[in-house]
């Protein structure tokens, strides 16, 4: 999290320094029913920021009220209903309307896992408004706020959008199309002083890959006899990577930690990259053909060679 204290042994002095919190910072979370965006929700209450939690079902709020302070304010906001979101920028613009909005953390987001020659077009079309269409009309409806503060705004990414996996298409799509947004927004936005950072994690236990594996169950089943068939080494091969990776998943009060320091840092990065969301060069994930080819070969599709699956 702190490259001084990684290559060091001990922070920087810029990295002890944090703006301070007090009761006028306001932020806005989308996605925060559960896991990453309820674990910011209820660690930046902790920490005295005004916490404006973006949630899909009331009771969801009414568990985080329970959990939180006084300061913690639950908007029932789905980032794919225009109405929802309007609701909401209404909420928070009348309570902020002395000193602006301090943040925006876009962590909505929900994961479509399924072969692209199978994956029925609705799904990849409600990855799609969710992930990324989702993402633009809430920061739209909340930037003039965040310009009013000369605030943050931080984007929730993930390693998938540096590089993909077979069945991680559609999710990966909007992860790629995310980074864009966000380095496209920075560049429009720092003119009136506002930082925009995205934090790129890796394997996380949250919700959103149960369900997803539910899901994806689903539509296997709902495919064809022949193409289940054809796909079945694939689909083996990404399960036992993904059993992997699940065992090594990190809590998502990390994450949280990490979108406190972009939140609070006097010079935020423009990318938290990592497992741990440690700075890992980017340079790593810019891979040639060959390379590609191998950690395809060697990660992922090792149990289908017999099938003369390959990738280069």
């Amino acid at each position: 999290m702190k490259l001084f204290k990684t290559c060091y042994g001990f922070e920087g002095p810029f990295e002890r320094m944090k703006m301070s919190i007090g009761d006028n910072r306001a932020v806005v979370i989308t996605g925060a029913s559960t896991g990453i965006g309820a674990a910011c929700a209820l660690y930046l209450d902790r920490l005295g920021f005004t916490v404006f939690a973006g949630v899909r079902k009331s009771e969801d709020g009414v568990a985080l009220q329970k959990a939180s302070s006084d300061r913690l304010v639950p908007l029932e906001l789905d980032v794919t209903d225009l109405a929802t979101i309007r609701k909401s920028h209404a909420v928070v613009s009348e309570a902020t309307s002395d000193r602006g909005l301090f943040g925006l953390i876009n962590n909505a987001g929900i994961a479509v896992v399924a072969p692209l020659e199978a994956v029925p077009i609705s799904d990849l079309r409600q990855q799609l408004e969710v992930n990324v269409v989702g993402q633009v009309a809430v920061t739209q409806a909340f930037l003039p706020l965040v310009r009013q503060a000369r605030g943050r705004i931080v984007n929730m990414g993930s390693i998938a959008g540096l590089s993909t996996m077979p069945l991680m298409g559609p999710y990966s799509a909007s992860k790629f199309a995310l980074e864009a947004i966000t380095d496209a927004l920075r560049l429009e936005v720092q003119q009136w002083g506002i930082h925009v950072s995205i934090i790129e994690p890796g394997a996380i236990t949250t919700p959103i890959w149960n369900k997803s594996a539910i899901e994806a169950a689903e539509r296997e089943a709902a495919i064809e006899t022949e193409l289940r068939t054809l796909y079945k080494p694939v689909v083996a091969a990404v399960r036992k990577v993904v059993g992997k990776a699940s065992k090594r998943a990190i809590a998502p009060d990390v994450v949280a930690k990490v979108v406190e320091e972009a939140l609070t840092a006097p010079i935020p990065k423009t990318r938290y990259l990592g497992y741990l969301a440690t700075p890992i060069p980017r340079s790593c994930f810019e891979m040639s053909k060959e390379t590609r080819s191998w950690t395809a070969r060697y990660f992922w599709i090792s149990p289908a060679r017999s099938s003369g699956w390959s990738c280069s």
